[in-house]
């Protein structure tokens, strides 16, 4: 009998499902999201692709449910609750600026509003010693406000409770005994860490978005249980692995992102299966631009990150975003043409869907330039109306002082440059020399932009993988369950004991092995890494060191090595201090093995038509890409259409299909 894996992306437009059978081929669909309740496009599409969803044997969902609950401040009303004399610590936050200069700076908005923190009394000491008990009296107006005000959510940051958390505990047993029904975030559970401000904004940000998290996995998993799917809900999170839906309603915060980094963890196998190493990965959808970079085959990941200003203590795949994607508006400002933000959706969509959108967007533009054709998205069963997109370009161009063709080419150039920047955000700002990259393009918009990106950047490979508008819902199905765990550990190097580092990582390891066993895996699939995150002494922040071994020279050494390659400098004389120890439990999955492509049947050509680059119209060839043969060469200009994606090869560009099945796009003479 064949089962089935399955992973679903929800995405600003589109729900992206992938299903790999036991006895293959994967195969994917596509739906419109569903923004009312996100679960009924994830539903929708799987009922259409799985028969009986009883033989799915294996699902993961990535969601940007709490992301955009966040973004759009859709989240609950939070309470914090934090030791007494330490109130304002969370208003007061940090004084640093990102931009000097910047004379219209103001300051991130948070989450909590002064008057809904409240101090306890109750106090332990650096070293763990109870200075005072913590006083459950102060506990009785928080549980008053709490129901007279209907608060869902209760965040709680004590000081020093990344490492002696007994005090956070015990408020949580006073609080659900009072309060069952309210979501409840300790800090040190969700960020066991030191610094208190960015411990404390980590479990507001938890606690802001548990409750509706929450909601929408209790009605997903109630959703696929009443049409008989037995399996597991699995959702992907933030540092590329995933956790069981239950282990993700507890801590809400590690999905944020957890969307995007399927698009990374893509990257990561497709480089586990290929020569190329590094890999700059960029996924272009309806409604935003998500990059991220893939160095010498592991996926770029920080140790902390920033949403809207607002600090989060986590580990997690770095990605950037920006507001562009095919969606884009198009819009005028003092005389001047802009390109997002503001997008079409999925609802009513660019005008071209003829949905009621009147806007010009960039999937407009694609469509009047002939780079996309009325029958190119979702194998032909979505038709778009070129008349309608004629319209909205015709009625904003006069306004730019262009003509048509000039300002659609205009829409596409600004939108090319918005992403181009914030590429080189993660590449020339961090010392890392795209030209050694091999852009990866994926998303539904992505294809199409890639070589033009690719030029921007001085890139000259370009590489499309299979089913490029599914590729970050299939990176999902090429994870693996994962849990981390955070010990601090402020020591001088120089005074380190390899047993000492060895008893901490084994403590580590130990509960790492625990919640992985707790989700189902088998005690001979689960490994572990260890990392360190260290510094010179005097400096601020830190450089998370994987180890292998317990050899402080080695560490050091490997320290030392780490700054130098981040920062274009090192001073081995210099003491180096730890600061956390860190372990990544992972469990592996058991996954299916499919070759890399299909045999093509047919002819591949669908036709041709005229297509504008730099303002010259050329006939162009229109291929569709599941019926080219192995090792298929060819020239631009050439449009390769396919069910999820159109991959735009301009004129002195050429494209190969390697042995996986990927598109390879060369600039020639390159």
């Amino acid at each position: 009998m064949t089962q089935y894996r399955v992973s679903a992306d929800i995405g600003g437009t589109f729900t992206d499902i992938v299903i790999e059978p036991s006895d293959g081929p994967v195969f994917v669909g596509k739906v419109p999201t569903t923004p009312e309740n996100p679960a009924t496009g994830v539903v929708d599409g799987i009922k259409e692709l799985v028969p009986d969803l009883s033989d799915i044997s294996f699902f993961v969902h990535g969601t940007t449910v709490g992301l955009n609950a966040f973004l759009e401040r859709r989240g609950e009303r939070v309470l914090l609750i934090t030791t007494s004399g330490l109130g304002d610590s969370y208003t007061i936050a940090r004084g640093n600026r990102h931009t000097l200069y910047e004379l219209r700076y103001a300051k991130p908005r948070q989450l909590v509003p002064r008057r809904d923190v409240h101090e306890v009394r109750g106090r332990l000491s650096w070293d763990g010693k109870e200075i005072e008990p913590l006083c459950h009296d102060d506990f009785d107006a928080i549980i008053a406000k709490v129901r007279d005000e209907d608060i869902k959510a209760v965040a709680v940051c004590f000081v020093h409770a990344y490492a002696y958390p007994q005090h956070e505990a015990e408020a949580r047993d006073i609080l659900a005994a009072a309060l069952p029904e309210v979501a409840i975030s300790l800090s040190h559970e969700v960020a066991r860490e030191w610094r208190e401000y960015e411990r404390a904004s980590s479990a507001v940000m938890n606690a802001y978005v548990a409750p509706v998290v929450q909601r929408y996995l209790k009605t997903l998993q109630g959703e696929l249980g009443d049409l008989g799917m037995g399996a597991t809900v699995h959702i992907m999170q933030s540092n590329g692995g995933v956790s069981t839906a239950q282990t993700a309603r507890r801590n809400p915060v590690f999905t944020l992102l957890s969307g995007p980094v399927g698009g990374t963890m893509a990257g990561t196998a497709l480089a586990a299966s290929g020569a190329r190493k590094n890999l700059l990965c960029v996924d272009m959808g309806g409604t935003s631009f998500d990059l991220s970079l893939v160095i010498e085959g592991k996926a770029n990941a920080t140790l902390e990150t920033e949403l809207e200003g607002l600090p989060l203590l986590m580990s997690i795949v770095d990605i950037e975003t920006i507001g562009t994607g095919g969606g884009s508006i198009a819009w005028m400002e003092n005389g001047a043409m802009r390109v997002g933000p503001h997008s079409a959706g999925s609802v009513p969509g660019p005008a071209c869907y003829g949905r009621g959108g009147t806007d010009p967007t960039v999937t407009d533009a694609n469509l009047f330039l002939g780079r996309l054709g009325e029958k190119s998205l979702l194998g032909g069963e979505m038709s778009l109306d070129a008349a309608a997109a004629s319209q909205a370009i015709g009625s904003m161009a006069p306004a730019a002082g262009l003509e048509p063709v000039a300002f659609a080419e205009g829409i596409l150039a600004i939108s090319n440059a918005a992403m181009a920047d914030a590429m080189r955000t993660i590449t020339i700002s961090q010392g890392v020399d795209p030209r050694e990259f091999t852009l990866v393009a994926f998303g539904g918009a992505g294809p199409m932009a890639a070589v033009f990106l690719a030029e921007e950047l001085d890139i000259s490979e370009v590489l499309v993988p299979r089913f490029p508008g599914t590729f970050s819902a299939w990176g999902m199905l090429q994870t693996d369950l994962r849990h981390d765990f955070t010990q601090s550990y402020f020591r001088s190097a120089d005074k380190v004991e390899a047993s000492g580092l060895e008893t901490v990582f084994e403590k580590l390891e130990d509960s790492g092995r625990e919640s992985v066993l707790a989700e189902g895996i088998e005690a001979s699939d689960i490994s572990f890494q260890r990392s360190a995150d260290m510094r010179y002494l005097g400096q601020e922040y830190t450089i998370n060191v994987p180890i292998d071994g317990t050899d402080t020279n080695e560490i050091i050494a490997a320290f030392h090595a780490a700054h130098d390659r981040r920062y274009g400098h090192a001073s081995p004389g210099a003491p180096v201090e730890f600061v956390n120890l860190r372990v990544a439990a992972i469990g592996a999955l058991h996954k299916y093995q499919h070759s890399g492509r299909s045999d093509a049947e047919g002819d591949p050509s669908i036709g041709e038509r005229e297509v504008t680059f730099a303002g010259q119209t050329h006939a162009t060839p229109i291929v569709a890409r599941d019926r080219l043969a192995a090792h298929y060469t060819a020239s631009g200009p050439l449009v390769i259409e396919e069910q999820s994606a159109t991959t735009v090869v301009p004129p002195g560009w050429g494209v190969t299909l390697d042995e996986l099945g990927s598109l390879v796009l060369t600039k020639e003479g390159a």
